[in-house]
Formats: C-alpha cells, structure tokens, sequence
C-alpha cells in the first residue's frame, strides 16, 4: 500500500460540506465504490477527533459519493503490500480502521450516516456503529468475509452478537445480502428513507442546533417509513435461522440445515449450505468462534482480538485463504477459490485457538485503544 502524503490527495477522497452546526462527510471514490484506503481511514479519525472537540459542531452526517456509500477496505492494496513482504503496512491499515471504529462506536455527538447503496465490510464499520443509520431502497447490506478467507471483522463480532437470535452467525458465515428494509428489521438500520426525501432529510438536520438524540432521531423520523419485507426474505426463516445456527460447531450447523433440506423443499435453505460449502473452510471456524465471543465482549475488547486475528490472517501461518480468496475473487476473478485447509474437519481445535493468541513478533502489540469518555451508545446495543 502506497502511503501519499499529498493533503490534497487525502482531501479530495472525504469532501467536506460545511452547515451552521452540521458537518456533512462525503466518501469520495465512486469508481472504486468508495472503498477505503488508508488515506481516507487516516482522514475521517483525523475529522471526527478534531470535531468531536467543536462546540459548534452538534451533527456528522456521512455519506457515499456515486452509487455506493461503502464497499469495504481496500484489500487488494493490502494483499499486495502483504505479498511484498510488507504484512505490518497491513497491520497498519486495520490498526488505524480499528481505532476509527472504536472512535465511532464511543461518539459523543451523533453520527448519522446515509446508507443509500452497497455497504459492505470495512463500510459497514464505518457506519454501524454510529448511532443513526439510514438505509434506502437502495441499500445493499454484506460482509462477505468468508468467501474471501477472512473473517467479518470492524467490531463485527459486537454488532452481529446482538442481532435478534443466532441472525448475527448467519450473515457473518453465509456472507448473506441485506436489503434496507431487512437492514431496519433486524437492526443494523436505524430508519428507512426512501432515496427521493434523502434531500430534505439532510436540509433538515442541517438546520439543527441541537447533539440531542432524540431531536435528531424525531428529524429523521419526519421522513422514515416503514417497508415491507419482501416475502422470501431470509428475515422470515428467523425460526429455521435460529434452530440451525445456534448449533456449536459449523459442521453441526450445516448437518442441521441439511436435515431440514431433506423435510421441506426449499432453495433458501439450499443456497445457505452452497454458500457454507463455496467458503472458507478456516474463515467458517474462526467466524464463529469471534461472533460467539462478542456475545460476551464489549466493543474494545471485540476490535482487540479481531486485530488479532486479522494480523494471524495477513501473516499466513495457518491458512494463506486470504490471499488466495483475493486472488480469486478480486483479481484474477475466476470465483474459483483453492481453500487450504479444503475441509472443516482437518481444521483443530488448535489452529482455531492460534488465530484469537499474541501474535509472537518482535515489536508487534495488541491494539491499543485511545481513552475515552462516552460508552457505546448506538441501537444495537439497546435491541
């Protein structure tokens, strides 16, 4: 990853709009889908830390430039560092994206973001955990960590820990696609604005003088509906979610989901075990064990140990899934990912254990979180 120091460079990827009390945050790199890089991570902690200090700012509004809010990190930029033998430059990233994360989830003043388009991984860290999030028609919700080798990560394992039953293991295993109306539903938004009022949804809070939650949750509320989920919604298989999700193990829960293959006919449940059998082998195992740990973790202490795993990950120790997930679906783009280890069963118990261990590396250290004063604040701490 090549780090420029251009201000103007790092500028022109987050546009600033100026209000009276209102800061309006614009992800600017519509070609790449607004993808992360290091530049832009290292701008938006730069902005929010300097704000969170303005009396004058009451509201951050953040939101995508072009059809996407956020696709994600820039991976293929850390894979290719990674592959220069430059895994710390990767370390790097997901340190500072980390610590942007916390900063989010901790905020004193509310962050609203507009999720109008695909908000996927490193997208969906820079948004959930604020206190408002707002989907649309539009909006495209995944973390399709696994099929990639890694696992769902930015404090994921927080927020998909507190979805309504075992929803949470599910969309962090499968990778599954969320529309806005199912992002409202299970939690992951806030409120549902169709895309056509987003304009006057955000002259509105750029009249406000006031970082009261609930002034600005009645603001938004001015202009939120309520959609109707679409009936073959995975939202509507919660029962059959949760009776097959909740087992132990991933091999205890696909043998769960083809035992209720063999009872009903039904392509929901067929599509779940394809996408369970096309992903990491690895990623499955260590993802739920990090969504099942979260259950019981603060958010901190969530990014601590995903900065673990994903410097186990970069490192290649294990399992080099990562790279060749990348490889597969980003680069050569054959969708034909060569998983090493192939099968759950020749993945131990042990080389789960080593992903959630101290990295043993001379001047490597766990991720140091900044102080702060406010707890997590946002919904899906309160569902």
């Amino acid at each position: 990853m090549a780090f420029i120091n251009s201000n103007n460079f790092e500028t022109d990827q987050v546009l600033v709009e100026e209000h009276m009390f209102v800061k309006t945050l614009i992800l600017n790199r519509p070609k790449q889908l607004n993808a992360l890089s290091y530049q832009m991570i290292s701008r938006l902690l730069e902005l929010f830390l300097a704000w969170e200090e303005d009396c004058n700012v009451k509201i951050i509004i953040l939101k995508g430039k072009g059809r996407a809010f956020c696709a994600g990190g820039d991976v293929a930029a850390v894979v290719r560092d990674i592959s220069e033998g430059n895994w710390r430059l990767g370390a790097e990233f997901f340190w500072k994206e980390f610590i942007l994360n916390y900063v989010m989830a901790t905020y004193r003043k509310p962050q609203v973001s507009i999720l109008n388009g695909i908000v996927m991984g490193g997208g969906a860290g820079a948004s959930i955990h604020g206190r408002f999030r707002v989907a649309t028609e539009n909006s495209a919700f995944a973390m399709p960590e696994t099929a990639l080798g890694l696992f769902p990560d930015v404090g994921a394992s927080y927020y998909f820990s507190r979805l309504p039953g075992f929803f949470g293991e599910y969309l962090g295993l499968t990778g599954s696609r969320l529309d806005g109306a199912e992002m409202l539903a299970c939690g992951l938004a806030t409120h549902f604005v169709p895309s056509a009022r987003l304009s006057l949804l955000e002259e509105a809070l750029c009249k406000l003088d006031s970082s009261d939650p609930l002034v600005v949750s009645a603001a938004i509320d001015q202009f939120s509906e309520q959609p109707r989920l679409k009936d073959k919604s995975a939202y509507h298989r919660l029962e059959i979610i949760d009776k097959c999700f909740c087992r132990r193990t991933t091999e205890q829960i696909i043998y769960a989901l083809e035992m209720e293959a063999v009872n009903r006919m039904d392509d929901w449940i067929s599509s779940t075990i394809r996408s369970l059998e096309k992903a990491s082998p690895t990623s499955l195992k260590i993802s739920l064990r990090s969504i099942r740990e979260g259950r019981l973790q603060g958010v901190g202490q969530c990014l601590v140990r995903e900065y673990r795993m994903v410097c186990h990950v970069m490192r290649g120790e294990v399992s080099k899934d990562f790279f060749e997930g990348c490889r597969a679906l980003l680069l050569d783009k054959d969708k034909n990912p060569k998983w090493k280890p192939s099968k759950l069963e020749c993945i131990s118990d042990d080389m789960v254990d080593g992903y959630f261990s101290k990295i043993d590396d001379e001047g490597w250290e766990d991720l140091k979180l900044p102080p702060r004063s406010n707890l997590p604040v946002h919904a899906i701490a309160k569902l």
